[in-house]
């Protein structure tokens, strides 16, 4: 049985991580978080892991790669490490930060061959939009950690942030490909991801956005 979210006993391990310990605007050397064998394995990042459904699929799914994921939310990065643990997943870190900083600070170049972004918060209010994570200047820094070839997927349940991706994604075209999205290896039958916020909402007739960005050689 998985733990309730509020639970106060909940037990991280050497999973969930901050940072607090980071030196500012030091690049980390992710190899080390893993160690042994896995040190030398490729690595990919979601942004916005919430409660880890779909993180924890996929690194149970694809052991051949170490997954690092980003939630600002402290409570649902806690819970999320809290089930790696339970699970014994070996090739998982979940870090309690906001993303961008994250980013800026501790990721170097050419860092994940490929970035996970599923049902991003579309601040909807106009007045609002300009907090939405996926625009010009981002996409511009995810092309900077991104290996060559390496891939953004992206899919969203928002029409108007569907439209708004859309347009900051014709500013980068010279970064990236733009290409059909194809589902990762862990989603289920009938899903497009599998994140509890798409199960939710599919049950509910939503209708569904996704893209997939290729870094552009050169």
């Amino acid at each position: 049985m998985r733990p309730r979210l509020y639970k106060k006993t909940l037990d991280t391990g050497d999973i969930g991580l901050t940072t607090d310990n980071l030196p500012e605007g030091e690049k980390v050397d992710f190899r080390n978080w893993f160690g042994g064998e896995r040190c030398d394995l490729p690595l990919e990042l979601e942004i916005g892991t919430g409660k880890g459904e779909f993180l924890l699929r996929q690194a149970g799914t694809v052991s051949s790669v170490n997954y690092i994921g980003l939630e600002y939310a402290k409570k649902y990065s806690l819970y999320a490490a809290d089930l790696a643990r339970r699970e014994g997943l070996k090739n998982i870190k979940i870090v309690n930060a906001e993303a961008l900083s994250f980013i800026k600070n501790h990721v170097g170049d050419e860092t994940f061959r490929q970035i996970h972004i599923y049902f991003p918060d579309p601040w909807p209010k106009r007045k609002h939009n300009r907090r939405r994570f996926i625009q010009e200047n981002n996409l511009r820094e995810l092309h900077r950690i991104l290996a060559p070839g390496g891939l953004i997927r992206i899919v969203t349940d928002h029409d108007d942030y569907f439209t708004w991706i859309k347009k900051h994604i014709s500013s980068v075209e010279n970064l990236f490909q733009c290409l059909p999205f194809s589902s990762p290896e862990a989603a289920g039958e009938g899903e497009l991801v599998g994140t509890n916020f798409e199960r939710k909402y599919q049950r509910k007739g939503r209708a569904f956005h996704g893209v997939i960005l290729k870094k552009r050689d050169g």
